[in-house]
């Protein structure tokens, strides 16, 4: 009898991620979570109603099996934050690109700031992963980007992207850029539509990858990709697409991180068939996990038709991205690094109501210390 057969807890990690519908876990959804092909759950709004209820949530997550499931979060600030009233309120990353072309050293440091305030108190609950940062150019043809993204201008938007993720990075969190090649430049919402882009593969080269190159090349160690079809390099949606993950992000770019499809459930994926087919084209084009969400026949379906597949390149990536122990002290909320770090996003956030940022910043005190 192999160990996993005598204890079926110890398992490797799946290439599923799953929602959940409330606050704790029910029946038939630690019976998913402890499916072989589950890897992984993402938490939303509807999952939370206080720190204490979220820290209990994801111990009996992690207490399921072993590897423990990474737990998700979409925690990007702005308009993108599921955990609100017991969390710190985190800006839209826009505001720290209009910070950048007044003051781009001190946007720097407080986007550095940011990220180790927002990983270090997930981590404080046991998040493993927020889906941050976005690299999407900030064009306001995408209402759905919008200032969501930290710039229009790439090379800024790398620069504030490197500083988000070392603060992450200090705080034992991997950060997941999104969404790659870009959505900044499209007009349609996946959620809703299947979008199309079809500029040619130069001008995304020198635009919309732009970011992803240089924050890849810096560390970058998750990518989730877009539900949108380039129709010049691809006639499939991105997160379906070899020629993009296997030839364009691993292969030019030498990307070596754990690749995410965005939500199956969502519209732009919706071309190439029902939930099974959607996970075989996503896994077939080089994903490591798929989300599913809001759908809970839909995740049977998946984690069903999947069968015994297994990737152990895949699951590997996948391990590393677990929240790194000891990186968040127990008593994070006392601590100075942390009193001083809330001060700076608070007069940040205070700045921007008031209209005058350039007052309310102390340049002696604003890197992390």
């Amino acid at each position: 009898m192999t160990a996993s057969a005598a204890n079926p807890r110890e398992m490797p990690l799946g290439p599923v991620m799953l929602d959940l519908e409330g606050t704790e876990l029910n029946a038939p959804e630690r019976k998913r979570l402890l499916h072989p092909q589950c890897g992984g759950v993402i938490l939303f709004a509807r999952n939370y109603e206080s720190p204490q209820q979220l820290r209990a949530l994801v111990e009996s997550i992690h207490g399921l099996r072993h590897p423990r499931l990474i737990v998700a979060v979409d925690q990007e600030g702005g308009r993108v934050q599921r955990f609100r009233e017991g969390f710190q309120s985190l800006p839209a990353l826009g505001r720290l690109g209009d910070l950048y072309d007044r003051e781009p050293e001190r946007a720097l440091a407080l986007s550095e700031t940011i990220g180790w305030i927002m990983a270090a108190e997930l981590r404080h609950h046991g998040i493993d992963i927020s889906f941050a940062p976005v690299l999407d150019l900030g064009h306001k043809v995408s209402s759905v980007i919008g200032d969501r993204a930290f710039h229009t201008r790439p090379e800024i938007i790398a620069r504030l992207a490197n500083a988000w993720i070392r603060g992450m990075t200090r705080a034992g969190m991997e950060a997941v850029g999104k969404h790659f090649p870009g959505h900044g430049s499209v007009r349609g919402d996946s959620h809703h539509e299947i979008p199309f882009d079809s500029r040619s593969l130069e001008r995304i080269e020198q635009q919309d990858l732009l970011p992803f190159r240089r924050v890849i090349a810096t560390h970058l160690a998750g990518i989730m990709m877009a539900h949108v079809i380039y129709d010049q390099v691809d006639p499939l949606p991105a997160g379906y697409s070899r020629a993009w993950i296997q030839g364009i992000l691993r292969g030019q770019l030498g990307f070596e991180g754990a690749v995410f499809s965005d939500d199956l459930s969502m519209s732009g994926a919706q071309s190439v068939g029902g939930y099974p087919e959607r996970a075989r084209a996503s896994l077939d084009a080089g994903c490591d996990m798929l989300l599913v969400c809001n759908n809970p026949q839909g995740a049977e379906e998946v984690l069903e038709a999947l069968g015994d597949y297994l990737d152990p390149v895949a699951q590997l990536r996948l391990v590393r991205m677990h929240g790194r122990p000891g990186r968040v002290a127990p008593d994070l909320y006392r601590r100075e690094e942390w009193l001083r770090a809330v001060a700076r996003l608070q007069g940040f956030m205070q700045a921007f109501e008031t209209a005058d940022s350039a007052d309310l910043f102390d340049p002696t005190t604003e890197k992390l210390q």
